[in-house]
């Protein structure tokens, strides 16, 4: 499609479906069934968690319901960041000391490998490049969180971690007006599409029974109910992340927070020689109102940001479609970071939605006398994290003996639910604008200390 044109192609769920096109759906759920656990949600939480329970137990009858496609949800339309981040870390070094939270982090820094080595051993060609993540500051302000930032990290045993000044920046990569950067190797480039579709294919042949175009509308201990039919198990697993509102009885547990995105087109090799970026790190920024980006496996830059942040009454996008002028945000981005790009076009736009709970902290949780168990609310960090948690829910439900991933931190910790609207619809969009706004300020003042807007939108936001 030229995009010069009419325009970049708005929406079809995401850019990672273009090239090989919407998959075929797998038959809906036929009528009653019966299994040994039911997951809710094909994404990456749900089936990784099917693929590690028929590992550890290959007679176990397990069933996946996903209300569209497996990979429809943010498992497809995510930035591709395999990495080590886990929302929810310095809360859970709060509540339960420092070493419980280095040791969730030294979980997460191995799941990468983890990831990285299934794929290997199931034959998933997900573009996987081990590159590491490269997170640039651009302003005074940024480069004094930056630092502080990668001192943080280096508290909770990342030792591997470097910081870079402006000319080791430009070394790697040469983002205008970059003063600084922090890098870790504890991530990778992945394909999303790819990766899920490979998942999908090794459970099934592994024996696990997938229903597409089946959507539950209730979980109640030991059923999952939808329109064809309820699933009876003993255990009953909610993986349903941004999409966990639309279920009965959960609209303010998460809130579907929008993500956005835009794929240029392939960069010339006269292009890719000006910016550089030969490592193929995954890139973020040390804004409030951050951007992320990749170097795809075709040579383009998938880049993403912050649109519209929430839909008023939890509601989620029509796949994908996202607004002109989010769209023209986050070319700004694009041309602000790499100038010689400003004539690139635009080839694809989409949006999706990740689930944000009360106090940003991810959890995994079983309750082995209801049978009822959920992970999620990744906060944007779900393509490692959510195989972290897929492990740890095969640990609760096949054994109560505690097992090392069962004692960390993040299990079975309780949030409160989102304020009802329209004060949650409030509160996200007057929190981004205040980012913004600080973003603007340190910007334009270059004062080397972080805006008090943005102190106040973190207390407003609970992140701290």
């Amino acid at each position: 499609m030229d995009s010069s044109a009419c325009g970049p192609v708005n929406g079809g769920i995401s850019f990672w479906y273009a090239h090989d096109g919407l998959p075929d759906r797998r038959p809906p759920l036929p009528g009653d069934a019966d299994a040994d656990v039911v997951i809710v949600g094909g994404g990456y939480t749900g089936l990784w968690t099917a693929y590690y329970l028929k590992k550890a137990d290959p007679a176990l009858r397990v069933t996946v319901l996903e209300r569209s496609f497996c990979g429809y949800g943010a498992s497809g339309r995510n930035g591709g960041w395999l990495y080590n981040g886990i929302a929810g870390r310095d809360r859970y070094a709060k509540l339960h000391g420092h070493e419980a939270a280095v040791r969730l982090q030294r979980a997460m820094n191995a799941t990468v490998d983890e990831v990285i080595a299934v794929a290997a051993a199931e034959g998933i060609d997900a573009d996987l490049h081990r590159g590491g993540v490269l997170e640039v500051a651009r302003t005074p302000a940024q480069l004094a969180r930056l630092k502080s930032f990668h001192t943080h990290e280096l508290s909770y045993g990342e030792d591997d971690r470097e910081l870079y000044d402006a000319t080791e920046t430009a070394a790697r990569i040469r983002v205008a007006d970059a003063v600084g950067s922090s890098w870790t190797p504890h991530g990778a480039r992945v394909h999303p599409v790819k990766l899920v579709k490979g998942l999908a294919a090794a459970v099934e042949k592994l024996g696990v029974t997938i229903h597409e175009s089946t959507p539950v509308t209730e979980i109640r201990p030991r059923h999952a109910v939808t329109p064809y039919g309820t699933v009876r198990a003993p255990f009953v697993l909610r993986c349903t992340e941004g999409f966990t509102a639309d279920l009965k009885g959960q609209r303010r547990t998460w809130l579907p927070m929008n993500s956005s995105m835009i794929a240029t087109e392939p960069l010339t090799d006269d292009q890719w020689a000006a910016i550089g970026w030969e490592d193929r790190a995954t890139l973020g920024d040390m804004a409030h109102a951050y951007m992320y980006a990749q170097r795809t496996a075709d040579g383009r830059i998938a880049l993403g940001g912050r649109g519209v942040p929430y839909r008023f009454g939890s509601r989620t996008d029509n796949d994908g479609r996202t607004q002109p002028e989010t769209v023209e945000a986050l070319r700004r981005i694009l041309t602000a970071f790499f100038p010689s790009l400003a004539g690139v076009r635009v080839e694809h736009a989409w949006s999706g939605v990740l689930g944000v709970p009360r106090d940003w902290c991810a959890t995994v949780t079983v309750d082995r006398a209801t049978g009822l168990g959920w992970a999620g609310g990744y906060v944007g960090s779900g393509v490692a994290t959510a195989n972290l948690a897929a492990r740890t829910l095969r640990d609760l439900v096949l054994t109560d003996t505690p097992t090392d991933l069962t004692t960390l931190p993040w299990v079975a910790h309780k949030v409160r639910r989102w304020e009802p609207e329209p004060l949650r619809w409030l509160a996200v969009h007057t929190l981004y604008a205040t980012y913004r706004t600080a973003d603007h300020r340190e910007e334009s003042l270059r004062t080397t200390g972080t805006s008090r807007l943005a102190q106040a939108a973190n207390r407003l936001a609970g992140r701290h």
